[in-house]
């Protein structure tokens, strides 16, 4: 089918799923943890825990994978999973406008099919003597 007698929603849909850009499944949290020395005061203080540390955490294969990031790594990582967001709601858009456009022609094979109803075709079919079996 020719992009242009595509529906105007599919067709503007499509384009902007269509420009690629970096994205990243999975989320990005903010971690403040106890060190390892029994005399710091973040083992008795949760304010004074150390941190933040980014962690960019992911789901794989069902298990969860984890990375630690720099700050500066955080920032753009940030950037990529709010991208992510953005790309998972134009597919839920793309879907429901394919889905209108498959309504669309649900509805016009329905108006045809009600165009030819049964019974209206000239011809008839002949009666068929039923066959009986024989005694013996």
């Amino acid at each position: 089918m020719p992009i242009d007698d595509l529906p105007s929603d599919v067709r503007s849909t499509a384009a902007v799923l269509a420009r690629p850009q970096p994205m990243r499944r999975g989320s990005l949290g903010e971690r403040f943890m106890k060190c390892g020395k029994p005399t710091c005061a973040c083992h008795s203080d949760p304010d004074a825990r150390h941190g933040p540390y980014f962690v960019l955490t992911r789901g794989v294969e069902h298990t969860t994978r984890s990375r630690f990031l720099t700050p500066a790594q955080a920032n753009v990582a940030r950037t990529q999973v709010a991208r992510a967001a953005g790309f998972r709601e134009q597919i839920e858009e793309y879907w429901q406008a394919c889905e209108r456009w498959a309504d669309t022609e649900l509805e016009a094979a329905a108006a045809d099919a009600g165009a030819a109803k049964k019974g209206a075709s000239g011809t008839r079919s002949r009666p068929r003597s039923v066959k009986r079996s024989r005694r013996s």
